[in-house]
C-alpha cells in the first residue's frame, strides 16, 4: 500500500508510519489546521492587547502625545482592553497598555485620548 505526505500529498519513503515527507510539510499541515479552529477566548484578548499597544505605539512618540478618539478606534483600538490602571492625585483613571497609557479626554463635542509612558512613579508600593 502506498503512503502520501498528509500536506503535498508525495508518496513516501522510509518508516511505514511515517506521515509527512519533510519538516517543512509538517509544519505547514499543522499551521493549517490549527489556523481554521475557532480562536479561544484568550487568544482573542491577546491579539487585541497587542493591537492596542501597536496602535498606542504608533501614535505616541514622546512624552505625551492627545490623539482623537475615532482616529484610534479607525487603526482597531479598543479601549475596553487593557493591561492595568493608574489613579493619579486628581483620580483620573490612566488605563495601560503595557507600558503606553490613555485617558480619556473630552474637548466639547469631541473625545480625545492623551496618551502617556509608563513611569517609575506609576507603581504602588503596599
Amino acid at each position: 500500500m502506498e503512503h502520501l505526505c498528509l500536506s503535498c500529498h508525495k508518496k513516501l519513503e522510509g518508516r511505514i508510519d511515517k506521515l509527512f515527507c519533510s519538516p517543512y510539510c509538517k509544519t505547514s499541515f499543522h499551521y493549517l489546521k490549527n489556523k481554521s479552529k475557532a480562536k479561544t477566548r484568550f487568544q482573542k484578548v491577546d491579539e487585541q492587547l497587542k493591537r492596542n499597544r501597536t496602535v498606542l505605539k504608533h501614535f505616541h512618540k514622546v512624552g505625551m502625545t492627545t490623539i482623537l478618539k475615532e482616529e484610534l478606534l479607525a487603526k482597531g483600538f479598543n479601549p475596553n482592553y487593557f493591561t492595568n490602571y493608574w489613579k493619579n492625585k486628581t483620580n483620573d483613571v490612566y488605563l495601560f497598555c503595557y507600558e503606553y497609557g490613555f485617558l480619556l479626554l473630552k474637548d466639547g463635542v469631541k473625545e480625545k485620548y492623551l496618551i502617556v509612558d509608563w513611569q517609575e512613579y506609576m507603581t504602588y508600593s503596599k
